[in-house]
């Protein structure tokens, strides 16, 4: 069989375009397709919540990919250990309570499972705005990564969604859009962006979690984004925090209905 370049082209565009329209309205936007992000996206997809993320890079797996200072390990403790597990990710203890992992299985895995569950990833996309209505965050307002890299004047798309999570790690970029052009308070205790701190493994881990909530109507924060937020410290190449936080930021939005 002969192969036809515009039929090859056609069939891109096609299945892009069904894809792309039956995900302009969602249960849940998430943005940034991190170790967070991509965990959420998996048990809210297992839980029958119509999921999508959106990520501004060509790949997935935030800094996952790099383990620390481009060694491609990672390391959890034992909580963060039992969340690899449900993906069947190998883990090996290195001494009691720390357990290591591939960075490149592990960022894989995780997607897989997401994508299998039926969340979808969009990649090369970036959020430039929300859509506020009486308050609430409503949507998301979306244009191709390459065209705001470039500074091309080209107006973008917009995505329904009835809760949005920010992903998107130490830049918090959404929570960055409805600081700058939303006039809502954010739930911190200046009602502001605090910024994230110098790095502290420990509590940074614990505080990754205890900061994954719902920061104003309609957005909830996971990850690393949600220490920037409140002002927690950084924990570095340790991933246990991360992988929980998108579990529970995916339980929040299945109770919150």
């Amino acid at each position: 069989m002969s192969l036809n370049e515009v039929i090859i082209t056609k069939a891109i565009v096609e299945r892009f375009s069904q894809k792309f329209l039956e995900y302009t309205e969602v249960d849940t936007a998430i943005v940034g397709a991190g170790p967070s992000g991509l965990v959420a996206a998996y048990f809210l997809a297992k839980a029958g919540i119509k999921v999508a993320i959106f990520e501004r890079k060509l790949s997935i797996g935030g800094g996952m990919w790099g383990g620390g200072m481009m060694f491609n390990e990672i390391v959890v403790q034992e909580e963060g250990k039992e969340i690899l597990d449900v993906f069947g990710i190998d883990t090996r203890e290195y001494e009691p309570g720390y357990y290591t992992a591939d960075a490149v299985e592990s960022a894989t895995t995780i997607c897989s499972h997401a994508m299998k569950a039926g969340a979808r990833v969009f990649n090369c996309i970036s959020v430039e705005d929300v859509i506020m209505r009486e308050g609430r965050v409503t949507g998301l307002v979306v244009i191709w990564s390459p065209v705001e890299m470039a500074g091309l004047h080209v107006d973008p798309l917009s995505i329904s969604a009835k809760h949005i999570i920010d992903a998107t790690g130490h830049a918090t970029e959404v929570l960055r859009v409805i600081e700058r052009k939303a006039d809502v308070a954010l739930n911190t205790k200046t009602g502001k962006i605090m910024g994230e701190r110098s790095m502290w493994a420990d509590k940074a881990e614990r505080l990754t979690i205890e900061n994954t909530k719902e920061i104003c109507p309609g957005v909830f924060v996971s990850g690393m984004a949600a220490n920037a937020a409140f002002g927690g410290p950084r924990m570095g190449p340790v991933f246990g925090g991360m992988l929980l936080s998108g579990k529970k930021a995916a339980e929040l939005i299945i109770a919150a209905g």
